[in-house]
Formats: structure tokens, C-alpha cells, sequence
């Protein structure tokens, strides 16, 4: 590949990355209520989300899909519906405070459950029509017919790059996130007003993906 046009792309990637988004609001919830490995599990959810999108954007399915009528169109609004479910869980869940302190505990586990957070965090990003665009709108500028390797070869070293990256950038933001959840968790007040800020954070991450176009 050209390297000119693959620090290009690095420059690029590193900068749409350090932008605060969707992304980031989706693994701040996360992290800021459920803590550090929540967040995490979120990240690692998101990159797998997004290594789908590298290799069906690798052979060809990517730009196809984006063809058929409608199809963004209708991606974008379940996966904003989908993200106002989680949201409306999350503030139903902060109102059912019935039950002893062993409930309440199972409650909590069962939230912050790995194997929930992954399955959510990776739905989530693959509802996300943003992913698609991105390896539609961006990539195909970093791409060259006169390198030696094919078209869909360099189109997933990109997105493998872009994923590697994205994964770095947003496990910094999960840390950060998770440490200021436990400053703030110390009191019950505080982590009801954390949970209140997380389901408003995607409610706003549905408004985003329902306005991508």
C-alpha cells in the first residue's frame, strides 16, 4: 500500500476517533455506571461490531446494502429504538427499589453481566449506520487500483487499522469513565443521578443514529 495515503488515513481516523460522538456517549453509559470492565466489555463489543463492518465492506456487501432502498433508512431507526429500550430499562430499573439487598445485589450482577454489556454493546454498533458509512465514505479515498495489493485487501487493512485505533482511543475513554463513576458512586444519591446521566446519554446516542443520513 502507499504509505503517504496510509498515514493519511491514520490522520484522519485518529482525528473522526478523538471527536466525541455515539460512540463515546454508548461507552461512557456504560462505564461511568457499571464500572471498568463494564466498559471494556463495551469496547470490545464495539470492535467486534466494527470488524464486520471491515470485512463485509472488504467483499463488497457493505455498498451493496447501502443500495438496496430504504435499508440505512430503516437500520438507523431499529437501532435507535433499540437504544431507547436499553434507556428505558435502565430508568425502570432505578425505580424498582423493592426487594432486600441480596435482589438488589442479583439485580446489579445480572446488569452488568459481561456477557449482557458485550451482546449489547455489539448490536448496538452494528444497528449503528455510521459504521457502514464510514467504510463507504472514508476508505474508498485511501484505496489506490495501482497498488500491488486488491481493492478488498486494502479496504480491510484499513479497517483493521481503523478498528485497532478506535479500540485504543475508547478503551482510554472507558477508564476514564469508570474511574470517575467510582469517585462519584459513593452515595446512593450519587449513583441514582449516575444512572439517570447514563440513560439520558443513550437516549442521546439514539437521537444521533436516528439523524445520520
Amino acid at each position: 500500500m502507499d504509505t503517504r495515503l496510509l498515514l493519511l488515513f491514520l490522520g484522519v481516523d485518529v482525528l473522526l476517533i478523538l471527536t466525541p460522538g455515539p460512540d463515546w456517549m454508548y461507552i461512557v453509559a456504560r462505564a461511568l455506571r457499571q464500572g471498568r470492565e463494564a466498559g471494556l466489555y463495551a469496547v470490545a463489543g464495539m470492535a467486534t461490531a466494527y470488524t464486520a463492518h471491515t470485512l463485509l465492506a472488504a467483499v463488497g456487501l457493505a455498498a451493496a446494502f447501502a443500495a438496496l432502498p430504504g435499508a440505512l433508512v430503516a437500520l438507523r431507526y431499529v437501532g435507535a429504538a433499540y437504544l431507547v429500550f436499553l434507556a428505558a430499562g435502565l430508568l425502570l430499573s432505578l425505580r424498582q427499589r423493592r426487594g432486600d439487598r441480596r435482589q438488589r445485589l442479583d439485580r446489579a450482577v445480572a446488569e452488568a453481566s459481561p456477557a449482557k454489556v458485550l451482546r449489547q454493546s455489539l448490536l448496538t454498533a452494528l444497528l449503528n449506520p455510521k459504521g457502514l458509512l464510514l467504510y463507504l465514505a472514508l476508505i474508498p479515498q485511501f484505496v489506490s487500483p495501482e497498488a500491488a495489493l486488491p481493492l478488498g485487501a486494502q479496504t480491510a487493512v484499513l479497517g483493521l487499522l481503523h478498528v485497532l485505533c478506535c479500540s485504543a482511543g475508547y478503551v482510554l475513554v472507558a477508564l476514564a469513565a469508570a474511574r470517575a463513576g467510582t469517585a462519584l458512586g459513593r452515595s446512593p444519591r450519587a449513583r441514582r443521578g449516575i444512572g439517570v446521566v447514563s440513560a439520558v446519554l443513550l437516549l442521546g446516542v439514539a437521537g444521533v443514529t436516528a439523524g445520520v443520513h
